[in-house]
């Protein structure tokens, strides 16, 4: 009888919001030890290409509005795979944990008796506050920092908001570009006030990454004008006023590169 494999593993690796340079070290290492990769949409190239050059690499699609496979697809074949033995990565972009069915996954895989680790990586809305020089949470402006989505299971927008019309919250909106309008909407009629500092990042964590600032009664309008095609969170809340729009300007790029090389190097006396 010819010998079976013995089952391999699948790790559910958090890719980040796209620079590889802000892979965890966990990550990295669970990348360059695949012999499958199943990676999202949203995983850039830059990452992908760290995988092994023998690696399968499948892209699963998995970005709103857009074609992907299914999620009992991409179930089935991370357990194949495993099934064959292989050290098996489902790349998502940000952190799993976070909008990015890591749950579902994780149940189904071990279910079937398949050994699973989940590796987190840096979301999208704390990589907007990096980029942008402004907090999530600030002493006195924010005491609660509230994760959602626009976006129910059935394709609806949620309609309860209680919790993000605090106005000592920060609301990090996931899947929100084209809901923004009706969800402001309902922020506001919770008592939210229109005047709520705003804002919208396309791209967060990358060299291309822009920010829209603007009020809850307005950065819906806004963001249409801008016609962005890559991914978006919504920052809203008095933080957003603290955001250093200017830090990433085009202009300002080759400005800040010749200082930093201006810089003479110091000498430490050991």
């Amino acid at each position: 009888m010819p010998h079976s494999p013995a089952i391999g593993r699948v790790q559910l690796v958090g890719a980040g919001p796209g620079a590889a340079d802000l892979l965890t070290v966990r990550a990295l290492r669970a990348i360059e030890g695949a012999q499958a990769v199943l990676y999202d949409a949203l995983v850039s190239a830059e990452i992908v290409a760290l995988a092994p050059a023998a690696c399968l690499k499948i892209r699963t699609g998995k970005r709103a509005g857009r074609a992907s496979l299914k999620q009992e697809t991409i179930n089935r074949l991370m357990l194949r795979l495993a099934r064959r033995g292989l050290k098996v990565v489902r790349l998502k972009g940000g952190d799993p944990s976070i909008f990015g069915r890591v749950g579902e996954e994780a149940a189904f895989l071990r279910a079937h008796g398949v050994e699973t680790e989940i590796v987190p990586g840096v979301t999208a809305a704390c990589a907007a506050a990096a980029q942008f020089g402004f907090p999530l949470t600030h002493r006195g402006e924010a005491r609660r920092l509230v994760f959602a989505t626009a976006m129910t299971r059935e394709g609806l927008a949620p309609s309860d908001w209680a919790a993000a019309a605090d106005p000592e919250a920060t609301l990090a909106l996931y899947m929100g570009r084209d809901q923004l309008g009706a969800v402001a909407g309902q922020l506001i009629a919770q008592g939210r006030a229109p005047s709520t500092p705003a804002m919208a990042v396309e791209n967060a964590g990358r060299p291309e990454a822009r920010a829209i600032p603007g009020v809850l009664g307005d950065l819906a309008d806004r963001l249409a004008a801008q016609a962005c095609d890559g991914p978006v969170v919504l920052i809203i809340g008095e933080v957003a006023a603290r955001a250093r729009l200017s830090a990433l300007s085009p202009d300002s790029r080759p400005r800040l590169r010749s200082q930093i090389e201006a810089v003479p190097r110091l000498h430490i006396e050991r």
